[in-house]
């Protein structure tokens, strides 16, 4: 049975590794790709438009249980690291699943 989480940002279920886990740091959130840092962690569709959805949400603060908005710069210097065409396909084809 393959894991499966939901994404903080568009709220669709998805397997895990498909999404991109992020943690808090202080009050900078920063993503952990391998999943492995320890702490609480909340599960984002590595796209801008999941990750833009999650900031107008203040679902990082929600998810992480802050007691302040946090700094997310770094999770989307992250994602627009990534190939924007391959990771919203990719994204968009394991949704539909």
């Amino acid at each position: 049975m393959v894991p499966v989480r939901t994404c903080i940002g568009s709220r669709r279920r998805a397997p895990r590794s498909s999404l991109l886990r992020v943690v808090a740091r202080g009050d900078q959130v920063v993503p952990d790709p391998k999943a492995v840092m320890p702490g609480r962690g909340a599960w984002l569709t590595p796209t801008v438009d999941a990750y833009e959805t999650a900031v107008s949400r203040r679902a990082f603060r929600r998810a992480l249980r802050l007691d302040r908005e946090p700094d997310t710069s770094a999770v989307r210097e992250h994602i627009r690291a990534l190939d924007p065409s391959d990771t919203t396909e990719q994204a968009e084809r394991l949704m539909d699943n």
